[in-house]
């Protein structure tokens, strides 16, 4: 029950309390006592006593309702600030911080709470931004002595002089530091992207050419595993879009489907036209995600067993890069999975006019 409905119903109770209260004052007020008088005196008192309460039940029911009604519009009238400053603060998240509520300027208490949302909001958007350019610039500064690491290693490893276990060595290393130039990478992008740094480039794309080249890719990728990959459907749709960042999306979920499946599974592709959308289905076999932490998948560095088990390799940053990627052309994703049968992602991406 709102605010507004309790405070009109409590005024309400009161006037009608207040009412019964006048009418039993006034009904004490001109009630005859009680004395023998004539039949004739009898009968005008009962019909003094009949117009004292209609007069009650014609005037003070009738104002009670019109003091009541006048009360809810002004309460309305009096809490339309916070339900103003309620939906606007529904439209708040972290991408839109900077966004300054309406204020009334009439300087009461509500015009005051919302300059203290604002002014809460700013220092929220300061730091969120501080965070933001931490990330980007550690992960600027990475890049530049994990390529030079990378590079020596390679150079290391072609040296055919190289002893068996030094080469072994050396390839692990190499393997950890793409693995981290790989972490790198992908902060730098959501960091960039956060940040609005990131444009794409706007295009037809044909979008069924890109799922058969990730059909392609997921069939490499599954090889070594025994898993059977799968394209159910892939009809002609055109898409507006970045061409690179919807490959790099369907790269990773085809990469994603392949890390949390099992020997032998399999894999199912497809994309069909629904409505205005472009829709493009994943579903792999695996150990599936539980329903307490699907709501999670999306979160950067997230991993929990068994789906993300610490035994396949990856920094849980896929799915937040193909969120964004998806979100920036207008797009929706979702994953459903039943834990030990199957997982499914849909990908809904506006068709092109």
């Amino acid at each position: 029950m709102t605010i507004r409905t309790r405070l009109t119903l409590w005024y309400a109770g009161v006037m009608f309390v207040c009412l019964a209260l006048m009418g039993f004052l006034t009904y004490e007020a001109f009630a005859p006592e009680p004395h023998e008088d004539p039949p004739e005196e009898v009968a005008e008192d009962e019909s003094d006593i009949r117009e004292i309460w209609l007069i009650i039940f014609w005037c003070g029911v009738p104002s009670a309702v019109l003091a009541a009604g006048g009360a809810w519009w002004l309460i309305r009238k009096a809490l339309k600030p916070v339900t103003a400053l309620a939906h606007a603060a529904e439209r708040i998240d972290e991408r839109n911080l900077a966004t300054q509520l309406p204020r009334t300027g009439s300087g009461d208490e509500f015009d005051r709470l919302t300059e203290v949302f604002n002014a809460m909001t700013a220092r929220l958007n300061g730091s969120f931004t501080r965070i933001r350019e931490f990330t980007l610039h550690a992960s600027h500064e990475l890049k530049t002595p994990l390529t030079i690491l990378c590079g020596e290693t390679e150079t290391e490893l072609r040296d055919e002089s190289l002893a068996p276990a030094a080469r072994e060595r050396a390839a692990s290393r190499l393997e950890e530091l793409r693995r981290l130039a790989a972490i790198v990478d992908g902060l730098t992008l959501l960091a960039k992207a956060d940040a609005g740094q990131v444009e794409l480039a706007m295009a037809p794309v044909r979008l069924d050419e890109l799922v058969q080249d990730s059909f392609a890719d997921a069939r490499i990728l599954a090889h070594a595993s025994g898993i059977r990959v799968e394209l159910a459907a892939c009809e002609e749709i055109t898409v507006p879009g970045d061409a690179h960042r919807l490959r790099q999306l369907l790269l990773n979920l085809a990469d994603n489907a392949v890390k949390y499946n099992q020997p032998n599974g399999s894999i199912a592709m497809s994309l069909r036209r629904a409505g205005p959308s472009a829709e493009f289905t994943i579903a792999n076999t695996g150990p599936g995600i539980a329903p307490e932490i699907l709501p999670r998948v999306f979160d950067r560095f997230f991993r929990a067993d068994p789906a993300h088990s610490h035994a396949v390799d990856g920094c849980g940053l896929g799915l937040s890069i193909a969120q964004w990627i998806v979100s920036a052309h207008q797009g929706t994703i979702r994953m459903e999975s039943a834990p030990g049968k199957v997982t499914t992602v849909t990908v809904r991406l506006p068709v092109a006019a």
